[in-house]
């Protein structure tokens, strides 16, 4: 494949709500522009970005892929964007790379969840837009109320570039308000002139009236002209549509059904004409340290700049093994170039260079400013790492993802998915970094966390389908904590013979409560030898020995001082061994008399909720012994601060999900630790024992 120059490159992110047919509208394109003589279908499982086999049995994008045309002397990468709730943050990346979002809305339903979600993604990134209003020709369709919707979610000068002639199965040709041609499409997608029906010449003038205010609006010089002649000629519209595009001050929008292909060479023309090339963007910022705390610095999108590549992507390819995908920022590259990874501090041969649909990699000699190509086998590069030129290094600042939803504890089902899994997930998280894979510390746990239910399964089949290893999920455990309630003084006793050299350790102890956080305190009060110095720190170890299983339902002890005030000891049968039985013992005692109970950990929660259904957030939050702490408005949203114990936020998405139509989203941090209620202190202490957490210790230790 050749190489293209920046100016005839469009990056185009596409995006929107789950089933508004995104991925069919990309197959569709490229099959219309002539790039692809097979025209791949959703429902035959033969789209070019949906390939593997979980993507087609579900028939949903489960992550970023790719694809491009060339039309008409320039390439078109096309980013497919997951649409669905537990994918949608995957949209971050391919808009941090994109030069436009693509914005795809079902006609049926107009604006939906995801579709605001991506919006705002898009507004972050400062991102043009065009949108294509799919699936005219289906039952109910309705081209005005979609538009309707986009305006009233947006708030944005969104104004159609074509108009629909007919509507639902009668759907046949567009108007394009532009260059006022009217066009009907045969079934491979070729479009036709007619004439501009009489019925929608009022509507065509209009649109293209709203259109021309838009133009000059955008520009103070053109404002004057427009007031002084009440229009703008020809050559003053044209031209200024691109920058307008380019400056968000426009939105064009495009009546189109990607499974008739009515409407997309017009389409297809119209981004070749005025969609934004990378060099629009001027520049890119960086750092010159990995740290991003040193100088900030610029990349311009230009080949004579040193070269600089953001990595947003990884694949791990059962077969070409891992396939790191970046975009070209500055510079000009080519295969088997030395580049420098700045953000791991490490050297890469690029070897080939590849494009990338689909499943297909073709080699390219080069890569041009602004290109996205495909990369395989680099040693250490990951998603979100910057490559650079080694004398001119540069880090440009990672895509940060939301946190994750939900967790659930991952078990292997035998010891040899045991001894796989690591490898495994290892594997998966360098392609979806959204995920987070852990050990918890205290209950031994693996926790694999994720975006939401159908996330976390979709690894698990990938783990079954692709590493062979099967798992089992569950529920996190709640990591409670232990402590006590009140003081005591106790003694703990060691003595055991048994013919020969015995074991004997003695000593006096005082146990009290500390204030939450303050973790475990020793104090040494002994006066004298009663206790040799030598044998006294076995004590203390003896008792947070215990005090890691507790006393009441299996979970830690926390926040208690613990002071030794006497003892004795035998000058043959004492040693170390004996002294911390003793310890372990003088625990035991203690907790007899100091009143144990159970801590559970707080979180702070934040939830982000549409105004109209925040009175059902705080009451759900209140159900769930919450404590709401305040409220605040930011844009369209509700911001509800809240403490809630985390053993009731462990279904929480779910909820929220179903309260906000999934257009609500939370998340959450560790605050601190209370006392558990008596009410649910004995279903968990009942829990632990079922578990086997709780065990009879040995006095013969």
């Amino acid at each position: 494949m050749k190489a293209f120059a920046t100016e005839n490159i469009r990056n185009l992110a596409v995006i929107g709500h789950g089933d508004a047919g995104k991925t069919q509208l990309v197959s569709s394109l490229i099959h219309v522009a002539g790039s692809q003589s097979r025209w791949g279908k959703v429902d035959e499982g033969t789209t070019i970005t949906d390939y593997d086999e979980d993507s087609i049995e579900r028939k949903v994008s489960l992550n970023n892929n790719f694809a491009h045309a060339e039309y008409q002397d320039t390439k078109i990468n096309f980013i497919d964007t997951p649409g669905y709730a537990a994918f949608v943050s995957h949209a971050r990346p391919a808009l941090r790379v994109a030069d436009c979002a693509l914005v795809v809305v079902d006609a049926v339903h107009g604006i939906e969840v995801q579709t605001e979600k991506t919006w705002q993604y898009a507004n972050e990134f400062l991102l043009p837009r065009f949108m294509v209003i799919n699936k005219i020709d289906k039952e109910h369709a309705d081209f005005g109320h979609a538009l309707e919707t986009a305006a009233d979610s947006f708030a944005r000068s969104i104004v159609p570039f074509t108009l629909p002639i007919g509507r639902e199965g009668s759907f046949r040709g567009v108007i394009d308000v532009v260059h006022q041609k009217a066009y009907e499409f045969d079934a491979d997608g070729k479009a036709k002139a007619i004439g501009i029906p009489s019925e929608e010449k009022a509507l065509l003038d209009s649109t293209r009236e709203r259109l021309i205010e838009i133009v000059a609006e955008s520009d103070d010089a053109l404002m004057e002209k427009y007031f002084a002649d009440g229009t703008l000629p020809e050559e003053d519209i044209i031209p200024n549509l691109a920058r307008a595009i380019a400056a968000s001050k426009l939105c064009p929008v495009y009546a189109a059904s990607a499974t008739t292909l009515v409407g997309l060479q017009i389409l297809l023309d119209h981004l070749v004409e005025f969609a934004p090339n990378p060099a629009t963007h001027e520049m890119e910022y960086g750092f010159t340290d990995n740290e991003m705390t040193g100088d900030r610095i610029n990349r311009k999108y230009n080949n004579d700049e040193p070269f600089s590549a953001y990595v947003f992507r990884t694949i791990a390819d059962p077969f070409a093994g891992r396939i790191n995908v970046m975009k070209v920022v500055s510079g000009k590259i080519t295969h088997d170039a030395n580049v420098r990874n700045t953000t791991r501090d490490t050297d890469e041969r690029l070897g080939a260079l590849h494009v990338i649909s689909g499943k297909t990699l073709d080699k390219v000699d080069s890569a041009a400013t602004g290109d996205i190509i495909a990369v395989v086998k680099l040693k250490d590069t990951q998603t979100g790492d910057t490559l650079s030129d080694k004398a001119k290094p540069i880090v440009f600042p990672p895509v940060q993802y939301p946190e994750a939803a939900i967790a659930f504890a991952i078990e292997p089902k035998s010891r040899a998915d045991e001894d796989k899994i690591s490898g495994a997930l290892h594997k998966i998280l360098e392609e979806d970094p959204s995920l987070h894979f852990e050990r918890d510390p205290q209950t031994n746990e693996f926790i694999l966390s994720g975006s939401g239910q159908l996330h976390i399964e979709t690894v698990v089949k990938k783990l079954e389908n692709r590493y062979h290893v099967e798992v089992t999920l569950h529920p996190p455990k709640v990591p409670y904590k232990e402590t006590i309630t009140q003081q005591a003084e106790v003694q703990g006793r060691h003595k055991k013979q048994s013919g020969g050299r015995g074991q004997f350790g003695d000593c006096k102890v005082i146990f009290e409560p500390l204030e939450r956080g303050g973790g475990f305190e020793w104090v040494d009060k002994i006066f004298g030898g009663s206790v040799p110095q030598n044998f006294r720190p076995a004590i203390e170890k003896g008792i947070i020995e215990a005090a890691a299983s507790g006393a009441v339902a299996g979970y830690p002890l926390v926040d208690f001082k613990v002071t030794l005030i006497d003892g004795s000891f035998h000058a043959v049968d004492s040693d170390e061994h004996s002294f911390r039985a003793a310890g372990r013992k003088a625990f035991r005692a203690a907790m007899e008399k100091v009143k144990p109970t159970l801590l559970e950990p707080i979180m702070d929660v934040e939830v982000f909720t549409p105004q109209e259904v925040s009175g059902d957030i705080m009451g759900d939050l209140n159900s769930r012994r919450g404590r709401v702490g305040g409220m605040e408005v930011r844009g369209k949203q509700q911001v509800i601060k809240a403490k809630v114990p985390l053993a009731e936020m462990l279904d929480y998405q779910s909820k929220l999900n179903s309260v906000t139509q999934a257009r609500g989203s939370y998340h959450m941090q560790f605050s601190h630790y209370d006392p558990l209620p008596g009410n649910l202190l004995k279903k968990v202490v009942d829990e632990a024992v079922a578990a086997g957490r709780v065990r009879a210790h040995d006095d013969d230790e």
